[in-house]
Protein backbone atom coordinates (compact mmCIF):
# COMPACT_ATOMS: atom_id res chain seq x y z
CA UNK A 1 0.00 0.00 0.00
CA UNK A 2 1.00 3.83 -1.29
CA UNK A 3 0.77 6.28 1.69
CA UNK A 4 3.78 8.64 0.15
CA UNK A 5 2.94 12.16 -0.14
CA UNK A 6 5.12 14.29 -2.52
CA UNK A 7 5.14 16.73 -0.39
CA UNK A 8 6.89 15.35 2.48
CA UNK A 9 10.72 14.61 2.69
CA UNK A 10 11.71 11.10 2.35
CA UNK A 11 14.33 10.51 5.06
CA UNK A 12 14.46 6.99 4.92
CA UNK A 13 13.89 4.58 1.94
CA UNK A 14 14.58 1.15 2.35
CA UNK A 15 13.67 -0.85 -1.06
CA UNK A 16 13.69 -4.39 -2.10
CA UNK A 17 15.37 -5.40 1.04
CA UNK A 18 15.95 -9.13 1.18
CA UNK A 19 17.90 -10.87 4.48
CA UNK A 20 18.23 -14.31 5.56
CA UNK A 21 20.70 -16.51 7.75
CA UNK A 22 21.05 -19.65 6.22
CA UNK A 23 17.83 -21.15 4.22
CA UNK A 24 15.74 -18.99 6.70
CA UNK A 25 14.28 -16.32 4.84
CA UNK A 26 13.36 -13.24 7.48
CA UNK A 27 12.78 -10.30 4.83
CA UNK A 28 11.82 -10.73 1.25
CA UNK A 29 11.48 -7.47 -0.73
CA UNK A 30 10.09 -4.99 2.00
CA UNK A 31 9.64 -1.71 0.88
CA UNK A 32 9.72 1.04 3.43
CA UNK A 33 9.70 5.10 3.55
CA UNK A 34 10.44 7.54 6.72
CA UNK A 35 9.17 11.15 6.01
CA UNK A 36 11.09 13.71 8.14
CA UNK A 37 9.82 15.04 11.29
CA UNK A 38 6.84 11.61 11.79
CA UNK A 39 6.55 9.39 14.32
CA UNK A 40 6.65 5.66 12.54
CA UNK A 41 5.24 2.98 15.01
CA UNK A 42 7.09 -0.26 13.25
CA UNK A 43 5.08 -2.95 14.54
CA UNK A 44 4.52 -6.97 13.88
CA UNK A 45 4.42 -10.40 15.32
CA UNK A 46 6.93 -11.26 17.96
CA UNK A 47 10.24 -13.21 15.55
CA UNK A 48 8.50 -11.70 12.23
CA UNK A 49 12.01 -9.53 11.91
CA UNK A 50 11.18 -5.67 13.17
CA UNK A 51 14.68 -5.65 14.80
CA UNK A 52 16.60 -7.70 12.02
CA UNK A 53 15.24 -4.86 9.26
CA UNK A 54 16.74 -2.09 11.74
CA UNK A 55 19.81 -3.89 12.49
CA UNK A 56 19.78 -4.19 8.32
CA UNK A 57 19.63 -0.02 7.81
CA UNK A 58 22.07 0.82 10.56
CA UNK A 59 24.36 -1.96 8.45
CA UNK A 60 24.59 -4.18 11.89
CA UNK A 61 23.08 -7.15 9.78
CA UNK A 62 23.57 -7.97 6.21
CA UNK A 63 21.17 -8.12 3.52
CA UNK A 64 21.30 -10.51 0.28
CA UNK A 65 19.79 -7.28 -1.82
CA UNK A 66 18.18 -4.14 -1.38
CA UNK A 67 18.85 -0.52 -1.15
CA UNK A 68 19.13 2.10 1.70
CA UNK A 69 19.07 5.52 0.99
CA UNK A 70 19.20 7.94 4.07
CA UNK A 71 18.86 11.64 3.59
CA UNK A 72 18.99 10.62 0.10
CA UNK A 73 22.36 9.35 -0.10
CA UNK A 74 22.86 5.20 -0.76
CA UNK A 75 24.79 4.04 2.61
CA UNK A 76 25.99 1.18 0.74
CA UNK A 77 27.74 3.66 -1.76
CA UNK A 78 29.29 6.36 -0.14
CA UNK A 79 32.48 7.25 1.07
CA UNK A 80 33.56 7.20 4.05
CA UNK A 81 33.54 10.47 5.13
CA UNK A 82 29.95 10.85 3.75
CA UNK A 83 29.15 7.96 5.96
CA UNK A 84 30.36 9.30 8.91
CA UNK A 85 28.48 12.07 8.02
CA UNK A 86 25.96 10.85 8.04
CA UNK A 87 25.84 8.63 10.97
CA UNK A 88 26.20 11.81 13.18
CA UNK A 89 22.88 12.87 12.18
CA UNK A 90 21.24 8.96 13.30
CA UNK A 91 20.81 7.89 17.10
CA UNK A 92 19.81 4.91 18.03
CA UNK A 93 18.35 3.17 21.32
CA UNK A 94 18.86 -0.44 21.50
CA UNK A 95 16.19 -2.82 23.40
CA UNK A 96 17.19 -2.61 26.63
CA UNK A 97 18.95 0.14 26.96
CA UNK A 98 22.23 -1.36 25.94
CA UNK A 99 24.45 0.74 28.26
CA UNK A 100 27.72 -0.10 29.35
CA UNK A 101 28.09 -1.36 32.86
CA UNK A 102 31.37 0.14 33.40
CA UNK A 103 31.16 3.43 32.20
CA UNK A 104 28.63 5.74 34.80
CA UNK A 105 25.26 7.63 32.60
CA UNK A 106 27.55 10.56 31.89
CA UNK A 107 30.26 8.66 30.33
CA UNK A 108 27.92 6.53 28.14
CA UNK A 109 26.19 9.32 27.31
CA UNK A 110 29.82 10.94 26.30
CA UNK A 111 30.51 7.25 23.80
CA UNK A 112 29.43 8.77 20.79
CA UNK A 113 31.01 12.29 21.50
CA UNK A 114 34.31 10.66 21.90
CA UNK A 115 33.99 8.24 18.41
CA UNK A 116 32.92 11.04 16.35
CA UNK A 117 34.10 14.91 17.85
CA UNK A 118 37.36 16.26 19.28
CA UNK A 119 35.46 17.94 22.17
CA UNK A 120 37.28 19.10 25.68
CA UNK A 121 36.56 16.80 28.63
CA UNK A 122 34.96 20.44 30.67
CA UNK A 123 32.95 20.49 27.30
CA UNK A 124 31.55 17.07 27.05
CA UNK A 125 30.46 16.97 30.80
CA UNK A 126 28.19 20.16 29.87
CA UNK A 127 27.15 18.62 26.98
CA UNK A 128 26.08 15.16 28.89
CA UNK A 129 24.58 17.29 31.73
CA UNK A 130 22.20 19.22 28.71
CA UNK A 131 20.83 15.59 27.75
CA UNK A 132 20.56 13.95 31.07
CA UNK A 133 18.22 17.29 31.86
CA UNK A 134 16.68 16.81 28.35
CA UNK A 135 15.59 13.24 28.87
CA UNK A 136 13.84 14.21 32.29
CA UNK A 137 16.94 12.40 34.80
CA UNK A 138 17.95 13.67 37.87
CA UNK A 139 21.24 16.12 37.41
CA UNK A 140 22.92 13.14 40.05
CA UNK A 141 21.82 10.25 37.85
CA UNK A 142 25.26 11.88 35.88
CA UNK A 143 27.37 9.56 38.15
CA UNK A 144 25.06 6.94 38.89
CA UNK A 145 25.79 3.51 37.17
CA UNK A 146 23.05 1.18 34.87
CA UNK A 147 23.34 -1.11 37.79
CA UNK A 148 21.96 1.57 40.01
CA UNK A 149 19.26 2.58 37.79
CA UNK A 150 15.14 1.56 37.40
CA UNK A 151 14.17 0.36 34.29
CA UNK A 152 13.02 3.52 33.40
CA UNK A 153 15.85 5.51 34.66
CA UNK A 154 17.73 2.95 31.92
CA UNK A 155 15.62 3.89 28.90
CA UNK A 156 16.22 7.96 29.90
CA UNK A 157 19.56 7.35 29.78
CA UNK A 158 19.93 5.34 26.57
CA UNK A 159 17.82 8.08 25.06
CA UNK A 160 20.49 10.49 25.93
CA UNK A 161 23.25 9.04 24.71
CA UNK A 162 20.86 8.54 21.54
CA UNK A 163 20.61 12.11 21.31
CA UNK A 164 24.32 12.95 22.09
CA UNK A 165 25.14 13.97 18.53
CA UNK A 166 21.73 15.97 18.07
CA UNK A 167 20.28 13.67 15.81
CA UNK A 168 18.01 14.16 13.08
CA UNK A 169 16.76 10.56 13.06
CA UNK A 170 16.21 8.57 16.20
CA UNK A 171 15.77 4.69 15.99
CA UNK A 172 14.05 3.20 18.72
CA UNK A 173 14.04 -0.68 19.34
CA UNK A 174 10.89 -1.43 21.96
CA UNK A 175 11.73 1.71 23.94
CA UNK A 176 8.43 0.97 26.45
CA UNK A 177 9.06 -2.74 26.78
CA UNK A 178 10.03 -3.77 30.54
CA UNK A 179 8.14 -0.26 31.91
CA UNK A 180 5.23 -0.21 33.61
CA UNK A 181 2.19 1.50 32.45
CA UNK A 182 3.05 4.86 33.69
CA UNK A 183 6.78 4.48 32.72
CA UNK A 184 5.57 3.84 29.23
CA UNK A 185 2.96 6.56 29.09
CA UNK A 186 5.43 9.25 30.41
CA UNK A 187 8.67 8.10 28.01
CA UNK A 188 5.91 8.42 25.11
CA UNK A 189 5.45 11.63 25.93
CA UNK A 190 8.93 12.69 26.44
CA UNK A 191 9.04 10.97 22.53
CA UNK A 192 6.80 13.21 21.36
CA UNK A 193 7.68 16.34 23.01
CA UNK A 194 11.29 15.77 21.86
CA UNK A 195 10.12 15.44 18.43
CA UNK A 196 8.37 18.21 18.63
CA UNK A 197 10.68 20.70 20.24
CA UNK A 198 13.84 19.27 18.51
CA UNK A 199 12.07 18.69 14.95
CA UNK A 200 13.17 14.90 15.20
CA UNK A 201 12.27 11.55 12.89
CA UNK A 202 11.43 9.03 14.87
CA UNK A 203 11.32 5.06 13.83
CA UNK A 204 10.01 3.04 16.77
CA UNK A 205 10.21 -0.85 16.82
CA UNK A 206 7.44 -1.43 19.31
CA UNK A 207 4.48 -3.75 20.36
CA UNK A 208 2.77 -1.27 22.89
CA UNK A 209 -0.76 -0.57 21.35
CA UNK A 210 -0.91 2.34 23.79
CA UNK A 211 2.30 3.58 22.09
CA UNK A 212 1.13 3.49 18.32
CA UNK A 213 -2.43 5.16 19.21
CA UNK A 214 -1.44 7.99 21.44
CA UNK A 215 2.15 9.22 19.75
CA UNK A 216 2.40 7.26 16.28
CA UNK A 217 2.04 9.35 13.18
CA UNK A 218 2.02 6.50 11.14
CA UNK A 219 2.40 2.90 11.30
CA UNK A 220 3.56 0.15 9.42
CA UNK A 221 3.09 -3.59 9.74
CA UNK A 222 5.35 -6.54 9.21
CA UNK A 223 4.05 -9.84 7.61
CA UNK A 224 4.50 -12.33 5.69
CA UNK A 225 8.30 -11.02 5.41
CA UNK A 226 6.93 -7.33 3.76
CA UNK A 227 5.28 -4.78 4.89
CA UNK A 228 1.73 -5.49 4.91
CA UNK A 229 -0.04 -1.83 5.11
CA UNK A 230 1.00 1.29 6.42
CA UNK A 231 -1.29 4.48 7.32
CA UNK A 232 -2.73 5.87 10.58
CA UNK A 233 -4.74 4.46 12.88
CA UNK A 234 -8.16 4.32 10.82
CA UNK A 235 -6.56 2.27 7.94
CA UNK A 236 -5.07 -0.26 9.96
CA UNK A 237 -8.40 -0.68 11.74
CA UNK A 238 -10.00 -1.13 8.21
CA UNK A 239 -6.85 -3.45 6.80
CA UNK A 240 -8.36 -7.04 6.00
CA UNK A 241 -5.75 -9.14 7.30
CA UNK A 242 -6.61 -11.45 10.28
CA UNK A 243 -3.31 -10.70 12.43
CA UNK A 244 -3.76 -6.76 11.14
CA UNK A 245 -7.23 -6.88 12.60
CA UNK A 246 -6.79 -9.22 15.72
CA UNK A 247 -3.91 -6.86 16.92
CA UNK A 248 -5.42 -3.62 16.76
CA UNK A 249 -8.76 -4.48 17.41
CA UNK A 250 -8.17 -7.70 20.17
CA UNK A 251 -9.46 -7.84 23.39
CA UNK A 252 -6.23 -5.33 24.80
CA UNK A 253 -7.25 -2.86 22.11
CA UNK A 254 -11.01 -2.18 22.98
CA UNK A 255 -9.26 -0.85 26.22
CA UNK A 256 -7.71 2.05 24.46
CA UNK A 257 -9.45 4.97 23.79
CA UNK A 258 -8.72 7.62 20.64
Amino acid sequence: MNNQSPHKELILSARDICVAFGDHVVLDHLDLSVYRGEILGFVGASGTGKSVLMRSILKLLPRQKGIVKIFDKDYDDITEAERLAIDMRMGVLFQHGALFSSLTVKENIQVPMREYLNLPQDIMDELARVKIDMVGLAKNAADKYPSELSGGMIKRAALARALALDPDIVFLDEPTSGLDPIGAAEFDELIAKLRDTLGLTVYMVTHDLDSLFSVCDRIAVLGEKKVLVEGNIDMMLAFDDEWVQSYFKGKRARTISR
